[in-house]
Formats: C-alpha cells, sequence, structure tokens
C-alpha cells in the first residue's frame, strides 16, 4: 500500500484545432535546468509531499523544481501580472474554471498540453474532465489544460438507519427525496443534511448539487433554462429533501456534524467525508453514541450513492458534482521542461500525487492503455486522512473503490467546457439561485421560484 509521504475509463476523442487562441504556439523559453510549479495544495505537510514528489522528477531528469504554494485567487492575479511582466511559473495546477478562463485571455500554451495529452493517451482520461478544460471559441475546441484529479459529491447513508425505517436505497433524487421523508415520519431525526441555507455558498452547493442530479440544466446554448419543467420538479426535490430536516437549514459544516453525531440517515458531501467517518481525522471524529464503544461504527454501517440516476435512465446523462484540478502551462514558460513534468507527474509520479490528499484527490487519468484500471486501483491502495493508517479499500472494499470512479466519470459543473461558463461561474458565485430559496421554503409554488431564478439569472446574463 502506498502511504502519504508525510514532510521530509471513459474513451475520448482528442480534437486538435488548427486555429488556437492567441498565445497558442507563442514561442517558449530557451531550455533550463530548473522551473516553477503553482500549486493550490498549501498546506505545509501538502507542500511537502509534493516537494518530495518532485525530487523524484529531479532525480530522472536533472530539472530542479520550485514548489510555489499558491491559492486559487492569487494564481489569478499573479498570472495576469507575470504575463505583463514575463515572468510566468512553468506549470500550474489550478481549478477547471480557472484554466477556462485563463486560456479565453490568452494567457496559456495549449500546443505543449495537446503533446502531453498525445503522449500520454487521451483515451485514458475522463471524458468530462477533459471537456471542462476545453474552450470553445468560434467553433473551435481547444483542450487548455491536462486532467489530473478531483473530487466528486457522494451521498453517505446508514444501512441500519434505512432498514429500520423500511426504506430501499434510493437511485434517483426523486427516491432520495421520498427516503428522507419517510426516514423522518418513522424514525424523527433527519432524513438527508446538506447545505440548504438560503443565500449561502452551503445552499449554492445544494442546489446545483440536487438540481443536476435531477436533470435540470441552468443555461443550454446560450438559453437560460432553469425555468425549465424539470427544474420546477428539482426545486420541489429540493424543498423535500430540506424540509426532512428535524434540526432546521444545514450549512456544509454542520451537515456533517449531524451526520457524525448519528442525527441524521443520510448526508450530501464531497469525498472527504471518508477519513472522517473511519475515525482517522483526530480534528472531526464521529461522535455517534455507538461510536463510544466503536470509533470505526459509522464507517461499518455506512454505504455510497457515488452516481445518482438521471430521470432519462441514461449513464451517459449522469453529472454529479464536484471538482477538479489540472495542469496548465503559461504562455513563455519553459514548454518542454513542462511538458516533462507534467507527464511525469501523470504517470510516475501519479501515485505519489494523488496521495497528498487521497480522500479529495481522485484520478481523472484511470490507467494506461495497458491496464485501464491502474492509477485508480492505485488510489484505493493509498493511506487517506491525516493518520495515514488505512487505505480506502481496507476500509470500505475494492467495489467503493470502483463506484468512485463511477462517481468521477459523472463530474461535471453547470456550463464547463460551453461559453456558458463564464455566466455560470457568476451565478455560483454571487449566489443568485441561492437568494431564492426562502420563498420556496415559505410555500411559493416551485414552478415560481425557478421563473425568478431564470429572471435573475437572465439580468446577470445581460450584465455581462
Amino acid at each position: 500500500m502506498h502511504r502519504r509521504i508525510r514532510p521530509s475509463v471513459a474513451v475520448v476523442a482528442l480534437t486538435a484545432t488548427t486555429a488556437l487562441l492567441a498565445a497558442c504556439g507563442a514561442p517558449a523559453q530557451e531550455s533550463t535546468d530548473s522551473i516553477t510549479f503553482w500549486t493550490p495544495q498549501s498546506t505545509p505537510e501538502r507542500v511537502a509531499a509534493q516537494e518530495a514528489v518532485a525530487e523524484g522528477f529531479t532525480q530522472e531528469t536533472g530539472i530542479e523544481v520550485d514548489v510555489v504554494p499558491l491559492a486559487a485567487a492569487d494564481q489569478d492575479q499573479a498570472l495576469v501580472t507575470g504575463a505583463a511582466s514575463g515572468e510566468v511559473p512553468d506549470v500550474i495546477l489550478a481549478g477547471a474554471s480557472q484554466v477556462t478562463s485563463w486560456q479565453s485571455q490568452g494567457l496559456l500554451d495549449t500546443d505543449v498540453v495537446h503533446e502531453a495529452l498525445d503522449t500520454l493517451d487521451p483515451a485514458t482520461f475522463n471524458q468530462n474532465a477533459l471537456g471542462a478544460v476545453t474552450v470553445q471559441d468560434s467553433g473551435e475546441s481547444t483542450v487548455a489544460a491536462v486532467p489530473s484529479d478531483g473530487w466528486v459529491h457522494l451521498i453517505a447513508y446508514r444501512t441500519d438507519l434505512l432498514e429500520e425505517a423500511g426504506v430501499e436505497v434510493p437511485t434517483t433524487v426523486a427516491e432520495l427525496a421520498q427516503a428522507a421523508t419517510a426516514v423522518k415520519e418513522e424514525l424523527d431525526i433527519t432524513g438527508i443534511a446538506l447545505g440548504t441555507q438560503s443565500g449561502t455558498a452551503s445552499g449554492t452547493e445544494g442546489i446545483e448539487s440536487i438540481f443536476q442530479s435531477a436533470g435540470c440544466s441552468l443555461v443550454t446554448d446560450g438559453e437560460v433554462a432553469i425555468d425549465s419543467p424539470e427544474c420546477a420538479e428539482a426545486a420541489g426535490y429540493f424543498k423535500e429533501l430540506r424540509d426532512s430536516s428535524v434540526a432546521g437549514d444545514y450549512d456544509v459544516e454542520s451537515a456533517r456534524a449531524a451526520y457524525l453525531a448519528g442525527d441524521a440517515a443520510m448526508l450530501l458531501f464531497s469525498t472527504h467525508i471518508l477519513d472522517e467517518l473511519a475515525n482517522l481525522d483526530e480534528a472531526v471524529p464521529p461522535s455517534c453514541q455507538e461510536c463510544g464503544d466503536d470509533p470505526e461504527f459509522l464507517a461499518k454501517s455506512s454505504g455510497f450513492i457515488t452516481v445518482l440516476e438521471p430521470p432519462s435512465g441514461s449513464a451517459d446523462e449522469a453529472a454529479q458534482f464536484g471538482a477538479t484540478l489540472a495542469y496548465a502551462v503559461p504562455a513563455h514558460a519553459h514548454a518542454d521542461e513542462a511538458r516533462q513534468y507534467i507527464e511525469y507527474m501523470l504517470s510516475t509520479g501519479y501515485a505519489d500525487t494523488l496521495a497528498v490528499a487521497t480522500e479529495g484527490r481522485l484520478p481523472l487519468r484511470t490507467g494506461t492503455p495497458e491496464n485501464p484500471t491502474e492509477y485508480l486501483d492505485a488510489w484505493g491502495g493509498l493511506g487517506f486522512g491525516p493518520k495515514v493508517e488505512s487505505s480506502v479499500a481496507e476500509v470500505y472494499g475494492d467495489d467503493l473503490v470502483t463506484a468512485m470512479g463511477e462517481g468521477m466519470d459523472a463530474v461535471d459543473r453547470w456550463g464547463q467546457g460551453t461559453p456558458d461558463a463564464t455566466l455560470a461561474g457568476l451565478v455560483a458565485t454571487q449566489g443568485t439561485l441561492a437568494q431564492q430559496l426562502d420563498p420556496l421554503y415559505s410555500g411559493t409554488d416551485p414552478a415560481e421560484v425557478t421563473r425568478q431564478m431564470a429572471a435573475e439569472v437572465t439580468a446577470l446574463q445581460q450584465d455581462q
């Protein structure tokens, strides 16, 4: 089993375009024996772990790597400033929305990205992840970065409590709402805990997660679509889920606390919950009544839904809320050395890279042409949580590892990989949809709520 270093398949077609944006093909700097890498994984322990992986690259290539921790907002500002002065890093690990924004501004070298993908084989990467870092411009598609890893929303559920309530494991949002309501009525505890607070980031995340899984689109081909019948139905389900709480509205932290305390039968959360359920994070221990005698009770008594089926029943249309990271190369970086680094980090150094934060870094390159699940299998064997004492496969079994891969295959975000990405980003950052939750909770018809959501989104669109 790989252990985290402490301080010391979906087949896709990659279409290269002939008309790249302004930065594409820009001359790279001359060869060098050192490169700079910006990373948002910025805690001291994670920086040390990334430096250890980079040292392996140095030993193999002779190229030194300066690992610079930089939060997403700081990356945005520093890259724009650096591009103006000619001082840019060589590789940046960044979120998909950042990458597409940078490419639209002409700040990236995508030629080197295509070279790395060709070497690694684009068919070994998650299709949705490639789509998330694809920029559409005048009918042409440009892949702006090489996907690395990410996390996905899942639903943890208490197998014992669902059984006691006489509820089957739900497979769709409609069934999830029914199950949550039944648990509350039968057991007088919260059916499902999730972010539902009006006007907050938690509410925004909860809306996008549930609405997407219910088949609702924010905008389609430039047309605001959140007033569709599918979205009105999704809003109704969201209210049912919210009303299954016996403790009022939750944010992300209080939702997690409710499940860890045994006060909720289900929880909508990211994969970061895995180590906490298994009592592997001393900062966030399980606190349920049974946990006193058996600290691993919740891990043993929890099942997981990693993909909710869409209303159409087509697996290709499944959409799970999540986040992805990718490697981008700025224009005028040391392109050849940057390419070598990316290829190393997604092959020889990949397992150790994922081990920097296993529960939050699931592979977006699941394997190689010879072994399509090599890296997903390796992820399952990595130590996870701050204690790094056990692997995901050891605690939860190989079936969950496979299911996590299926969840990552379905990771999608409104607008990503389309010309609507900027609008979707504004809606998320400004909390536009979550501002309409109070009327929904007060009994306003869901169709009227989604019509008001659409009006607010349209106003944002017109202001762009």
